[in-house]
């Protein structure tokens, strides 16, 4: 969209016409829609489609990550007027078409209910051919999205973004708690455990069930080039979905989430973890455990609106072109 439109197109969430380009919209007005896509239903010759499941009933601590997605989307406005740094002038806003897809909507009284609806939201995206990144929410929401995809790809390769391994034993296939997702995932077979890695860790656990870590004293001593070779050598080929929990960054740098672990990534190698990791086969991902109540500055929003903008650059950096 030309600088020009800017006078006469605003809330380009509602007015955008083409699904390409960036925004000439002012960063402090109009609706805020992720990177200030269309708000759509449609899928029709969408590329990638962003939603948010702002659900945090599953945390073992500190709510507020219900209010992730919003405040993610807000962030995300500063972003689309220029290719993100990093990509070697790839624009994927440019290049694909980008949406969002909106929040999804389900009865907060029914907690019972959330997981079936979560991958039902999700199936239905991907019946449309669009793969997904998704707003959240609290870390639960990532085990209902990976039955969407495994009933798509199979087992996947998971990179998981983490303080913490939520691989700890949960044998009750109903309860709801994001601090044992992972550990059901992999139970019910939906995880390739050889070909999936966790990055940041830095809290106990007793059995990684077969799944290599790397801890964040690790991301520190050996950088950030390391890391992302050793996780392209585990993944791979294979099917990619990476859920990124903001945890997984210092408090210092990411003080609004529900569970804060001192020790942590700082943005920085995030940043270049993510850019490195380029050629991955990733169909999908997630930015969860953003909870604004506990951060006055927005930092941590903005961090996760960063991580999104990475996630949508990895699973279309294999398409440029085409």
């Amino acid at each position: 969209m030309a600088l020009e439109d800017a006078k006469t197109e605003i809330d380009q969430a509602f007015t955008r016409r083409n699904l390409r380009g960036l925004t000439s919209e002012n960063a402090f007005g109009g609706a805020t829609s992720f990177l200030r896509r269309r708000y759509t239903k449609d899928l029709t010759g969408v590329d990638l489609a962003v939603t948010g499941i702002p659900f945090d009933q599953a945390v073992t601590h500190r709510p507020g990550a219900r209010f992730g997605p919003r405040a993610i989307r807000e962030a995300s406005t500063l972003q689309p007027y220029d290719p993100p740094y990093g990509w070697d002038g790839f624009d994927p806003l440019s290049e694909f078409a980008i949406v969002d897809y909106g929040d999804m909507a389900f009865d907060y009284a029914d907690t019972r209910g959330v997981p079936a609806a979560i991958e039902a939201h999700i199936a239905a995206m991907l019946s449309q051919g669009s793969g997904t990144v998704t707003l959240g929410g609290d870390h639960f929401i990532t085990l209902p999205i990976l039955r969407a995809y495994a009933a798509k790809y199979g087992p996947l390769s998971v990179i998981q973004f983490d303080a913490h391994s939520d691989l700890w034993q949960d044998d009750d296939i109903n309860r709801i708690d994001h601090g044992t997702f992972m550990y059901k995932a992999v139970k019910s077979g939906l995880v390739d455990t050889s070909r999936s890695v966790q990055i940041g860790i830095r809290t106990e656990c007793d059995d990684y069930l077969g799944m290599p870590y790397i801890d964040a004293r690790t991301v520190h001593e050996k950088g950030a080039a390391h890391v992302a070779e050793r996780v392209k050598r585990i993944v791979g080929d294979a099917p990619v979905y990476i859920t990124f929990d903001i945890d997984a960054l210092d408090p210092a740098f990411a003080p609004g989430t529900g569970t804060p672990v001192w020790g942590g990534l700082a943005s920085w190698q995030a940043a270049a973890i993510l850019r490195d990791l380029a050629g991955i086969d990733m169909v999908g991902g997630d930015i969860v455990e953003v909870s604004p109540p506990y951060d006055t500055t927005g930092a941590t929003a903005i961090a996760g609106a960063h991580v999104a903008m990475e996630l949508c650059c990895l699973a279309l950096w294999n398409r440029r072109g085409t």
